[in-house]
């Protein structure tokens, strides 16, 4: 154990978005930082099993595709039945390489100090952290930010070998792409592997207890991510309970459904949520303990029940997506500093990499429509968009939703190609407070995939102005057919 015991304003547990955002924005506000990562480089979870490696793959399964369509079918793409996952992914450590190294440079820069080893609290404020060699530690923080992600949550009853029936840990070690796979889950982590999977030729079966997967996104979006899925031969079966979940011990996994119905696949994946990574903090140290679903239970501000500790990211649950944890990250350092109450962004996007992708913005059309009487909707399909054309792609939309008089924007939800870029174009104008009109009067390059901006303000423009012309139409022939105003003006 070494003596001295050094005092940060800010100790991060994790470098994750969420971690990473915290140490940044503490180091921003002129705070000495220390990031304590368990593994050698920065980066979490997210770099070894989570975003950079499924989106790798993702991209893959997307040029194969798109080039036998940009082609004309001129060109057909064929796999090898006994085609390797890792075979798909040989850029992942250029991938990889490249972003730890972006995210080392921005913490360095900042002044972040980084330590590498596991932390455990001793108490509120010290924390131990033990190396691979088994060295020993001890730290102390003013503030302390709980950012350590979390692990694949595999059910009781479901026995997950990681080699036939696989997390999201694993599910990209297996050794080669299987005929079919069954996927259990309709959230975030289950759609995105099963849109890839289904568009590599995998024969796909989505099984989920709720009606529709992405129960949070609006219900249009999600209908185009379930067209894809049964074009490239997937189906989502919803309103089902597993039964049992077992490998036959040689060739497939059989699934049984409560209502007796069966299904055999090569391979399973259980994607049924996941549990934080907390177990190893010694959180009964530091006056802490968690909730019954295994997180952190936190205020609005992210602060648990000791006031100097933090937590953030998928340490307390959905929707644990990485711009959502940036941003707790982000909030939970302003208040720990300065005291200020920075609430939740409501232009914080949110980015679904399924085939076809998925974003949003501000509110939902169903929101809008709870919080207005008749808010504006504008729908452009992108068959209406030359770019999406040229790039073989017209299927997805984009969806403004603005206020009752249709001079503000509320909302964006996109779902097509390149969805996750151009939900930032709204992000942007909502930040601003521009107005609807300004996609009118500002010319974009052509063809863009942006133009849609364009097309989505003329049409709540055009309903606007024929609203307007309808009430002022009204207006002259009720002055016309009422005496009493006649006698007035004569």
């Amino acid at each position: 154990m070494i003596a001295e015991r050094p005092t940060f304003d800010v100790l991060v547990i994790g470098s994750g978005p969420a971690g990473q955002n915290a140490a940044l924005e503490a180091a921003e506000q002129g705070a000495r930082v220390l990031i304590i990562e368990q593994e050698p480089q920065v980066g979490g979870a997210c770099v070894q099993y989570g975003t950079i490696p499924s989106k790798t793959l993702r991209e893959t399964a997307l040029t194969l595709a798109a080039f036998q369509r940009r082609s004309g079918d001129v060109y057909q793409i064929s796999h090898d039945a006994e085609l390797s996952v890792t075979s798909l992914m040989k850029r992942l450590n250029e991938v990889v390489h490249a972003y730890q190294e972006t995210t080392r440079h921005c913490l360095e820069r900042a002044g972040v100090e980084r330590a590498y080893g596991r932390a455990r609290f001793l108490s509120a404020h010290d924390i131990e952290i033990t190396r691979v060699c088994g060295e020993q530690t001890t730290v102390s923080g003013n503030t302390v930010i709980i950012a350590t992600g979390s692990r694949p949550r595999n059910p009781p009853n479901i026995r997950v070998d990681h080699e036939n029936i696989l997390d999201s840990d694993s599910i990209l070690s297996m050794s080669y792409l299987p005929r079919s796979i069954a996927i259990f889950g309709g959230g975030v982590i289950a759609c995105e592997y099963a849109s890839t999977f289904s568009s590599l030729g995998v024969q796909v079966t989505m099984l989920d207890r709720a009606s529709r997967p992405l129960g949070f996104v609006d219900a249009e979006l999600v209908e185009y991510f379930l067209q894809q899925l049964r074009a490239n031969g997937g189906e989502f079966i919803g309103n089902c309970e597993l039964a049992a979940v077992k490998w036959d011990g040689l060739s497939s996994v059989r699934t049984i459904l409560a209502d007796g119905r069966a299904f055999d696949s090569d391979k399973a994946f259980v994607a049924l949520g996941r549990v934080a990574n907390i177990d190893s903090l010694g959180l009964v140290k530091a006056g802490l303990q968690a909730s019954d679903r295994g997180l952190l239970t936190v205020n609005e501000f992210c602060q648990t029940a000791i006031p100097h500790i933090y937590a953030v990211g998928d340490t307390i649950g959905p929707p644990a997506l990485a711009s959502a944890s940036m941003d707790q990250g982000r909030r939970a350092v302003i208040h720990a500093l300065s005291g200020v109450r920075s609430q939740t962004s409501l232009s914080l996007p949110t980015g679904i990499y399924t085939i076809p992708e998925i974003a949003t913005v501000g509110m939902t059309e169903q929101e809008a429509r709870e919080k207005f009487d008749a808010p504006r909707i504008a729908r452009v399909s992108f068959e209406r968009i030359a770019r999406a054309h040229i790039t073989a792609n017209p299927s997805g939309m984009l969806k403004m939703v603005t206020c009752p008089d249709g001079q503000r924007i509320l909302g964006i939800q996109v779902v097509g190609d390149g969805a996750t870029e151009l939900v930032h174009i709204g992000q942007m104008a909502m930040i601003a407070n521009l107005p609807v009109d300004t996609f009118i009067q500002t010319t974009f390059n052509f063809p863009t995939m942006a133009e849609a901006y364009r097309l989505a303000a003329l049409e709540i423009v055009h309903t606007r102005e024929a609203i307007s012309c309808g009430q002022q139409s009204r207006r002259r022939s009720h002055n016309l057919d009422t005496p009493a105003v006649l006698s007035s003006n004569l």
